[in-house]
């Protein structure tokens, strides 16, 4: 049996509907923080090092993160391609 069901609605209307937060201030903040450290550091700018408090908390570094990030793209690229 297949059922389809079509809403009408809006992103907003239906993460409100879901009970989800609203996460729109929390990036506006993140975003601004970012913009701030990349004007003050204009001349050494280093995306990496800009990015290292926000991904390593929850790894040990930037380079344990791509490591990770690169092992699920092989991990991926060798998987099974049989069918169900």
């Amino acid at each position: 049996m297949k059922v389809n069901i079509e809403l009408d609605m809006t992103p907003d209307e239906f993460r409100q509907a879901m009970g989800l937060p609203d996460v729109q201030p929390f990036q506006e903040e993140l975003m601004n923080k970012i913009r701030e450290q990349m004007e003050a550091g204009a001349e050494g700018y280093d995306p990496l090092s800009l990015f290292t408090p926000f991904v390593s908390q929850g790894f040990d570094s930037v380079s344990s993160y791509q490591k990770m990030m690169m092992d699920l793209m092989s991990s991926y690229g060798q998987g099974s391609t049989g069918s169900k």
